[in-house]
């Protein structure tokens, strides 16, 4: 289930900005729309788990319908010959898609006896599935070299993915029985849906200062989602998913180094580390290439388990730290909101018009101005977390 799902999520993100661009003839607006499709589905995904998983319908059926619905609509994508048709359907999958996120947590948890131990070993698979997605694109399909691109033929990673759902979603009829969590004669409350119980921890000023850095943070975020793999492939670096791929086996490594570096160094170094993992990625893009400087932007794509983990990890244990029982899963509920949702919603927006502004002719654009950018704006946030949040003591739970 877990290497399925997020094989799924690998197999056409990555190189969503490529086809874009090379086939459907989008602009970097139009490249942020269909990007933040992930934002507005994490933003609607509340709503469907709490309002529907959570109440009327078991997690595995409600997660094969999602995926059987989500097979049609990326069938849908991959017959789309312009952004005008190519939208709809876009923006209808992620809104499927996003909620099956926390629908297979929520299987695994119920089959689980010690989740925090289990948990990892299960989920460790979603990153084999992504990695293989990438590397099955660049180098057994090779739908990322230049002369299939031009073909037309990266339009195949939507029938893959389709191909994939369909299997999943039919799989996911098979699962355990996972049933709602809630009687269905309990009062719907929307606060508790969208996290909002836990906006009293926002009165802690420590807290206050994490939130507001998370959101930002986020918004040079997603500069390396939506456009890495247009730069690569732009640029001439060989097989660019396949590369990309480098980035989720160094968030395995650095997944398994967090805990040793958490204890010795506390949380508040462990973030401002990980906000300088994205200055230095971003200037290495700055002034890589694709021949002598490629080991640069190889670099930089290998510190993505530095920027991810260390800064999402560590702010959830952080977040759970500071919130108490009952609202833990309201606090980690707000938080993504306001990172997947909100932060990115905007990372996306303003990466979309950064590549516009630095697009000198139809196919060429100033990459050195397009990433200086994201690396200047990371830098100010992790100035002004260091200067504004105080160091405290954060127990990392190992049980």
């Amino acid at each position: 289930m877990m290497f399925l799902e997020f094989f799924i999520w690998g197999a056409w993100f990555v190189t969503l900005g490529t086809f874009l661009f090379n086939n459907l003839g989008a602009n970097g607006s139009q490249t942020a729309m269909a990007f933040s499709t992930q934002s507005w589905g994490a933003i609607i995904a509340p709503f469907i788990i709490g309002l529907i998983a959570d109440r009327f319908i078991n997690a595995e059926k409600i997660l094969g319908i999602l995926h059987l619905l989500g097979a049609f609509l990326m069938y849908q994508m991959y017959n789309s010959t312009d952004f005008t048709s190519f939208y709809p359907y876009v923006l209808g999958y992620m809104i499927a898609y996003m909620p099956t996120l926390a629908l297979v947590n929520s299987i695994s948890f119920n089959q689980m006896e010690d989740p925090e131990k289990e948990f990892s070993l299960i989920r460790v698979w979603g990153t084999v599935g992504w990695i293989l997605a990438g590397l099955s694109i660049s180098f057994l399909f090779h739908w990322d070299s230049p002369e299939q691109i031009e073909q037309g033929l990266l339009r195949n990673t939507f029938l893959v993915t389709a191909i994939a759902s369909a299997v999943l979603g039919l799989y996911s009829f098979t699962l355990p029985k996972t049933p709602p969590k809630y009687d269905k004669k309990d009062k719907v409350d929307l606060g508790t849906i969208l996290g909002l119980d836990a906006l009293r921890l926002l009165k802690d000023r420590n807290f206050l200062i994490f939130f507001i850095s998370s959101v930002l943070i986020c918004i040079p975020l997603a500069f390396y989602y939506q456009t890495t793999n247009p730069f690569l492939a732009e640029i001439g670096v060989n097989n660019p998913t396949g590369k990309m791929a480098i980035g989720q086996v160094s968030e395995v490594i650095f997944m398994l180094l967090l805990p040793v570096f958490f204890k010795r160094f506390g949380f508040k170094i462990t973030i401002l580390v990980a906000m300088l993992a994205w200055v230095i990625r971003y200037i290495l893009f700055a002034y890589g290439n694709a021949g002598e400087l490629a080991f640069m932007l190889i670099i930089g794509i290998a510190l993505h388990g530095i920027c991810y983990d260390f800064f999402f990890v560590s702010g959830q244990i952080y977040t759970d730290s500071k919130a108490g029982e009952k609202v833990k899963s309201a606090a980690q509920g707000l938080i993504t909101l306001a990172t997947y949702g909100v932060g990115m919603l905007i990372g996306f927006w303003v990466a979309g018009k950064i590549t516009d502004y630095y697009l000198l002719s139809e196919s060429v654009h100033n990459w050195q101005g397009v990433w200086l950018l994201p690396a200047a704006f990371a830098l100010l946030v992790m100035i002004l977390f260091s200067i504004f949040f105080r160091n405290e003591e954060v127990r990392y739970k190992e049980e």
